[in-house]
C-alpha cells in the first residue's frame, strides 16, 4: 500500500536520511552525519550494490500521442465534447510534462476535436515552452487575469460552447469552479470514464518500466533484510532500504514495523526497536520512469512462533488464492471475495472485522501507487490484459501482530503473472 503521508514524520518514514537524500538543518547548517543522528554506518553489502542494467527505456512520445488519441475515443463514447486535467500523473501519462501544483492553474484541455492547447501563468511561459512537446497553442495569463476565463475561450474556440466538459479526477475544485462560473452553459462533469480508461490497461513499455521498479524494490529489500540486528530502529532497517534503492538507481518510499505494530495496516508513528520474536514488515517501493512499485515482505527476526508461523501460511494461502482468481473476465469483487473467504474460514472477520483482513484486497497501480481499479467488494468491473494490480490481502490482530504479504500482478493473454516471485515461507522471503 502507498501514500502513507501521514508517516513522513515518523520513524517509519526516514527514506530522506539515506545516502544522498539528507534533509537540511534550520539556518543552513549542515546536515547531521549518520554517526551525529546514532545511526550506524551504511553496512557495506548495501553500499556493493550496482544499477541493474541496461537502462530502463522510457515511454516515446509517440505513445503518449497514441493515448490522447485513445483519449478522444473515449471521449466519444462518454459523450465528452473535451477533458481539462491540471498537473499530476494523468498530466505526466498523456504529455510527459512534471509540473508542480501551486495556486496558479496550470493546465491542458483535450478536445474531441480539434488541437489541444495549455495555460499557463504568463511569467512561467519559457520554462511550459522548454517542457511542452504536444501542442502550439499555449495561452498565458496574467496575475491579473482569469486562467478559467481563457480556458472557457479555448473550448469556445474549439466549438464547445454547450455540452460536456470532464475535468480529471484530481483537479481542485476552485479550478473546476471557476470554469463553471465561467462558462455556465457547460455541463462540468467527471473525465474519470477517460482517464481511467486509458490508465487502467496498460502497455509493454508500462510493463517493462513496472518490472523494473518491482526487480529494484525487492532486490533492495532482500540486501536489506540481511542488515537485521538487535535493538535496531525503524530508522536504520529504512535508512538501509532506502540506500538500497539508490545504490541501485531509483528512489523511494519505505514503510518499516515491528512487533505489534504490523498490526497496524499503515504503520504506527511510535519508535520502535527490534527484538528477538519480533514480526518485521517491510512496505513500499521505487518508481522508474514515473512507474511504481508496491510489495510488502512480513517475517520474524529470529524464529517464528507457531502462531506466527499458522497466520502467515494461511496469509500466503490466500494470496494464492486471489491470484488464482484474477483471470480474464472475471468481476473485481471476486478476486476479494476469494482472498477474504479463506481468512474468514480459519475464524477470523468476518468482513473487514479485526483480527481478519480490514481492507481491499488490491489496487490497481501504475503512475500511482494508488490507482483504477480495485479488487474490493461491489467493483465488478472485468478484469482485462494489461490490468496491473498489488494482491495483498492483511490478516491484522491487533496487539499481537500483523502479516501482510504483497506482490503486483498484470494480466497477461494467458492470465495473471507476478512482477516478483512471491515468499516461499516465513523463514525464507525471498528467491
Amino acid at each position: 500500500m502507498k501514500r502513507r503521508d501521514f508517516l513522513a514524520s515518523s520513524a517509519g518514514a526516514v527514506g530522506a536520511l539515506a545516502i544522498g537524500c539528507r534533509p537540511s538543518v534550520p539556518g543552513g547548517a549542515a546536515s547531521p552525519s549518520d554517526a551525529e543522528q546514532g545511526l550506524p554506518p551504511v553496512p557495506a553489502s548495501i553500499l556493493a550494490l550496482q544499477p541493474l542494467t541496461p537502462p530502463p527505456v522510457p515511454i516515446t512520445d509517440d505513445e503518449r500521442q497514441a493515448r490522447i488519441e485513445k483519449a478522444r475515443q473515449l471521449m466519444a463514447q462518454n459523450r465528452l465534447d473535451a477533458i481539462f486535467m491540471e498537473s499530476g500523473t494523468s498530466l505526466l501519462y498523456y504529455t510527459g510534462v512534471r509540473w508542480g501544483l501551486s495556486e496558479r492553474p496550470f493546465g491542458i484541455v483535450i478536445p474531441r476535436k480539434g488541437d489541444i492547447a495549455w495555460i499557463t501563468p504568463a511569467f512561467e511561459e519559457a520554462r511550459a515552452k522548454e517542457l511542452i512537446r504536444f501542442g502550439t497553442d499555449i495561452r498565458i495569463w496574467q496575475e491579473d487575469d482569469s486562467p478559467y476565463e481563457l480556458i472557457a475561450g479555448i473550448l469556445r474556440d474549439r466549438g464547445v460552447s454547450t455540452g460536456r466538459v470532464g475535468m480529471e479526477e484530481r483537479v481542485r475544485f476552485f479550478i473546476a469552479d471557476g470554469v463553471h462560473l465561467a462558462a455556465p452553459h457547460l455541463d462540468i462533469v467527471s473525465a474519470t470514464p477517460v482517464t481511467a480508461g486509458c490508465r487502467m490497461i496498460k502497455s509493454p513499455a508500462e510493463i517493462a518500466l513496472m518490472q523494473r521498479a518491482n526487480d529494484i524494490t525487492i532486490t533492495a529489500y532482500k540486501a536489506a533484510w540481511q542488515t537485521l540486528r538487535e535493538g535496531m530502529s525503524q530508522g536504520e532497517l529504512a535508512r538501509n532500504i532506502t540506500a538500497a534503492f539508490h545504490r541501485l538507481g531509483a528512489d523511494g518510499d519505505v514503510s518499516v514495523q515491528f512487533g505489534e505494530y504490523t498490526a497496524y495496516p499503515h504503520g504506527s508513528a511510535t519508535p520502535q526497536h527490534l527484538k528477538e520474536g519480533d514480526v518485521v514488515m517491510i512496505d513500499d517501493g521505487v518508481k522508474v520512469d514515473g512507474y511504481t512499485a508496491d510489495i510488502t515482505r512480513t517475517g520474524v527476526f529470529g524464529k517464528p512462533t507457531q502462531r506466527q508461523r499458522d497466520v502467515w501460511e494461511l496469509e500466503r494461502k490466500a494470496q494464492d488464492s486471489a491470484f488464482k482468481t484474477a483471470q480474464i473476465g472475471v468481476p473485481c469483487e471476486d478476486v476479494d471475495a476469494a482472498a477474504r473467504k479463506v481468512i474468514t474460514d480459519a475464524g477470523f472477520g468476518p468482513g473487514y472485522k479485526v483480527p481478519g483482513l480490514p481492507h481491499r484486497t488490491g489496487h490497481g497501480i501504475g503512475l500511482d501507487g494508488h490507482e483504477w481499479t480495485y479488487f474490493v467488494k461491489g467493483n465488478k468491473t472485468p478484469i482485462a490484459p494489461g490490468m496491473c494490480f498489488s494482491d495483498e490481502p492483511t490478516i491484522a490482530i491487533y496487539g499481537e501482530f500483523g502479516i501482510r504479504l504483497e506482490d503486483c500482478l498484470h494480466i497477461t493473454d494467458q492470465g495473471p503473472k507476478f512482477f516478483t516471485a512471491q515468499a516461499p515461507s516465513i523463514d525464507q522471503l525471498f528467491v
